[in-house]
């Protein structure tokens, strides 16, 4: 059958920032494409019985009232394909990093409907994510909505990148969107990614603080799309939306422009359906559609440390789970500065590892009960303790040295439960502060130079046997040899230091 080649021609009647109104558009629904000259386009974001509201998304030329536009049956659609893999673009697929044009494979609607129900599975995989204290206690699957979020300058983008770093080599493809931010702190993160080879299997999609509101507003629908097109394949997709503040403010602009009503803390009320919506996109298919996943983690920027935010309560409340990140606990030194009483995973440790399950059952609990004991024994005066508080102390100690970890710096699965083994069973309580450090640092690799039927084991299996155990208590017995060994060469040296 021929193509239908239906057009309509409307009339510019009013420009105010972004949003243009126009008449003449008579047929026209949501999201439909409108040409103006020389390549300037926009999409339809409101209409009424006599005009249509145009968002701008690229600006080639100066509109004036009295232009004429044309309004086709296309909705407006972002550019997709394998291509895509290891470049930084915009909002319309276009490339911002010189290594010169893209090649399309075809064109994804930017606002499709979410898999249905009876398109997905349970969440069953886990998303390794390199952090300690996220794989251990805040599990994650693949398909799951998890939010991070937390005060300015805590941490949350280096969660996400982090995240992205330990996808290498995993099969899985990533993509961080940068959203109204600024160059310096997109450039930043680009430069990580090349530094660590992370554009191999990544997509940076942005739209900076200099942009427009509407370029803002679509950037995480693009990426949603993007994912989509690797979902469909059966690939698996991490997306990293950098941040929904900014997006929020982007479309509370928009919407004053528009003339619609500002409800609590100035937001228009559908911003909770517009977040929901893009925030439903992520899923695990069922096998019948490929079996891919994506899996998203939108950041959200607090103020002062307030949960209570219209924004970040929508977020809380349609996402799985939520990794918030403590000012005070950033200000102490313990990075990543991750609040475990305020975070939470609803997936839970369906996802984990077997291994990391019986390693990690109490972790939470205890190191709960241990910072209640810090703040207790700060109040009260220090006395005597019972051998049962000493024991519980020490634990907590070594948890939290365990749970520390330098940025960029994401660990492999099978390391985490290497070291979790030794506080699991007690191997390390005997050891000193600064043998717990060294330990730290240097208990993988000493596995993996003298012991690597361990580590093939453990990923083969993702599971404790008895014959593991016996190597891994072995194991430790060995290293805490080697830790005392050097212990006594550092004290006989101290020693002849003084005696000299």
């Amino acid at each position: 059958m021929p193509k239908l080649n239906y057009k309509e021609y409307g009339t510019v009647q009013k420009i105010r920032g972004c949003i243009v109104t126009m008449t003449g558009l008579d047929n026209c629904i949501n999201g439909q494409l409108v040409q103006f000259g020389y390549g300037t386009e926009g999409i339809i974001i409101g209409f009424d019985a006599d005009e249509a509201q145009i968002l701008l998304v690229k600006e080639n030329s100066v509109l004036r009232t009295g232009d004429k536009g044309e309004m086709t049956m296309e909705p407006f659609e972002t550019p997709v394909g394998d291509n895509f893999i290891g470049r930084v673009v915009n909002v319309l697929g276009e490339p911002l990093d010189d290594l010169g044009p893209l090649k399309i494979s075809g064109y994804a609607s930017i606002f499709p409907e979410s898999p249905s129900v009876l398109q997905r599975v349970l969440v069953k995989e886990t998303v390794e994510t390199g952090i300690k204290i996220v794989d251990m206690m805040i599990p994650i699957g693949r398909g799951q909505r998890q939010l991070i979020l937390g005060d300015k300058m805590t941490g949350k983008t280096t969660i996400g990148t982090d995240i992205i770093l330990n996808q290498k080599g995993k099969g899985v493809k990533c993509i961080y969107c940068c959203i109204g931010k600024a160059k310096t702190a997109l450039n930043r993160v680009i430069n990580l990614f090349k530094a660590n080879d992370v554009f191999d299997y990544t997509i940076v999609v942005a739209a900076l603080a200099g942009t427009s509101p509407g370029q803002q507003y679509l950037a995480p629908y693009v990426s949603c799309s993007l994912g989509e097109y690797f979902m469909r394949q059966g690939g698996h997709v991490v997306v990293v939306f950098d941040d929904f503040t900014k997006h929020a403010w982007a479309y509370r602009e928009i919407s004053l422009l528009l003339d619609r009503p500002p409800g609590r803390e100035s937001y228009p009320g559908d911003i909770f359906y517009l977040h929901s919506r893009m925030i439903e996109r992520a899923a695990k298919l069922s096998p019948e559609l490929g079996s891919g996943s994506m899996t998203f983690f939108p950041i959200i920027e607090l103020l002062e440390g307030d949960l209570t935010g219209y924004v970040s309560t929508n977020l809380v409340s349609m996402t799985d789970g939520q990794i918030y990140l403590s000012q005070s606990l950033f200000g102490e030194g313990f990075k990543p500065a991750i609040d475990i009483g305020l975070s939470v995973s609803r997936i839970g440790s369906k996802v984990q590892w077997k291994a990391s399950k019986k390693l990690a059952g109490s972790l939470r609990l205890e190191y709960l009960q241990f910072r209640e004991m810090l703040k207790v024994s700060r109040l009260k005066a220090s006395g005597s303790k019972s051998e049962e508080s000493m024991q519980q102390q020490k634990g907590g100690e070594i948890l939290s040295e365990l749970l520390k970890q330098d940025k960029d710096s994401p660990v492999a699965m099978v390391d985490e439960l290497i070291l979790f083994y030794g506080l699991a069973k007690k191997l390390v309580y005997d050891l000193d502060k600064r043998q717990i450090q060294k330990m730290i640092k240097g208990v993988c690799g000493y596995c993996r130079e003298h012991y690597p039927d361990i580590v093939n084991k453990l990923n083969e299996k993702h599971d404790l046997d008895d014959d593991i155990e016996n190597q891994l208590k072995a194991m430790y017995s060995d290293y805490i040899k080697v830790l005392e060994r050097e212990k006594m060469e550092e004290e006989r040296a101290a020693g002849l230091e003084i005696a000299e």
